[in-house]
């Protein structure tokens, strides 16, 4: 790697005057990682300075990324180095170096080790979120060379990638970061299903974007004879292992999905973002139910877009995806674009990071409770690693649940005394079964009577969430 060029780049990221602490960290993981030499034959250092430039494309903070160029260091030589460390760089880039090196030795090879390393895992992100966001770089950038590895080992890591980090990227929002992870992944952990999907796709992609090239110009068009200003119009195609799970939905059948590729439009500010979706309306009819309106109510990972399918060129279906240049950084890098460090290297009480990471405290908190080792990965599957829907109270708040949840997780999501005392509920204004699956977008009503004794055993069959759960079996145990 050119060092200038990597200098220019990483400066761009933290400023002229944190570059001296960059310079000195490349400079101690060169002695620290000489002579040791990757399985792709470069040298070892080229790692974590990719993987630094990687959490400079994501604008984190100086200290993450000296943290990144040194993270591998305490694996070399663990007595020396770690006094070091601190001596020249300081607690906080300390704090992160130990964080991520305890997670790469973590084990994810029979039950006892992997719940235990998903615990570490978990209490690491609740202590700082850049440990994670480092290991993401990390993974990133290891998963690319997965073919220097025999079968069973590139396999394991390729698993690993597409079932623990892709949905933890997900949760905090980094949409293009989970995307890139499961491409690279999925064509390694899932070879025979990755080669049949191509196939079957092959044709139907290729003809989707030819049109697709055909239909951009006369939406912009469009867009440019009603005075809209188009900062960016192109074609995205649906990621591969995206399209594996939906087609799985779908019983396979290619049909259904009208989002093989989608047409993407970047234009300066919110309110030229309505004004082009009403001229996109005003020249295509919209699909009926398929306009999402992600501004006025944003994602809980903060993803904001508004969304619609329309009958475009020859009565074909296309997704439209319409955002500012804000939102689509927001969209691609999540969290990490929502970055607002104090002095201290934290995030500010109460910023845009802190209010989207609570869920992770909220993790670390419960996993404590839980001994059970069964019941904590059952519980992970439902709420890190499982689709989330999004749905609605009737003041139009966004709550966040796992995919398949019903009205009684809804109700144990905003607080356990409405759980506790619901007797019904309504969806989209219509009375429903308290066992109804929820669908994205719904509205959902609570009916409560503090009268009620409390939630009924038989709850506890249906429900999805671990605070559900957790909270019904404890007031039966208190109430028995």
């Amino acid at each position: 790697m050119d060092r200038l060029e990597f200098f220019k780049d990483i400066e761009s990221a933290v400023g002229r005057k944190e570059m001296l602490r960059v310079e000195q960290a490349v400079e101690f993981a060169e002695r620290a990682h000489r002579n040791t030499k990757r399985l792709t034959g470069e040298d070892y250092v080229e790692h974590p300075l990719r993987s630094a430039l990687t959490l400079a494309e994501w604008k984190l903070d100086a200290d993450a990324i000296v943290a990144c160029i040194l993270h591998d260091t305490l694996e070399e030589k663990p007595q020396e180095y770690d006094s070091e460390i601190k001596e020249k760089f300081g607690k906080e880039v300390y704090f992160l170096v130990e964080g991520v090196t305890k997670l790469g030795k973590l084990e994810y090879q029979g039950r006892e080790r992997y719940a235990e390393s998903l615990r570490k895992l978990f209490i690491a992100m609740s202590s700082d979120v850049r440990v994670i966001l480092i290991k993401l770089a990390d993974r990133l950038d290891n998963v690319k060379t997965l073919h220097v590895f025999d079968k069973t080992k590139r396999t394991r890591i390729a698993r690993e990638t597409l079932e623990i980090y892709a949905p933890i990227a997900n949760r905090l929002g980094m949409g293009e970061v989970r995307g890139q992870l499961e491409d690279l992944a999925f064509p390694v952990a899932m070879e025979r299903e990755y080669n049949e999907l191509r196939k079957m796709v092959k044709e139907s992609f290729e003809d989707q974007q030819k049109y697709v090239k055909k239909i951009i110009p006369q939406i912009k068009k469009a867009l440019e004879d009603a005075h809209v200003t188009v900062v960016n119009i192109h074609g995205r195609a649906k990621r591969f292992y995206s399209l594996f799970k939906k087609l799985r939905e779908y019983n396979n059948d290619i049909t259904r999905i009208h989002d093989l590729v989608a047409v993407r439009i970047i234009v300066p500010d919110i309110p030229s973002c309505y004004t082009a979706l009403g001229v996109i309306h005003g020249r295509w009819t919209p699909l009926k139910g398929r306009i999402k309106d992600y501004i006025a109510q944003p994602k809980p990972n903060g993803y904001k877009s508004l969304h619609t399918d329309i009958f475009c060129l020859d009565k074909k279906i296309v997704e439209v995806q319409i955002r500012d240049p804000q939102m689509h950084e927001a969209a691609e890098f999540g969290i990490a674009a929502h970055w607002n460090y104090v002095e201290s290297g934290k995030p500010a009480k109460g910023s845009t990071v802190t209010r989207r990471l609570e869920w992770i405290s909220e993790l670390a908190k419960w996993q404590k409770s839980v001994a059970d080792n069964d019941v904590y990965i059952k519980g992970l599957k439902v709420d890190i690693f499982k689709n989330r829907i999004f749905v609605f109270t009737p003041k139009g708040d966004v709550i966040d649940l796992p995919e398949n949840s019903t009205p009684v997780d809804f109700a144990y999501e905003i607080h356990s005394d409405l759980g506790n005392h619901m007797t019904a509920a309504r969806i989209n204004e219509k009375m429903s079964r308290l066992s109804t699956t929820l669908q994205n977008g719904d509205m959902v009503e609570v009916i409560s009577d503090k009268k009620r004794k409390g939630p009924s055993h038989d709850w506890l069959a249906f429900v999805k969430t671990h605070r559900a759960q957790e909270a019904i079996a404890t007031w039966l145990y208190k109430n028995s």
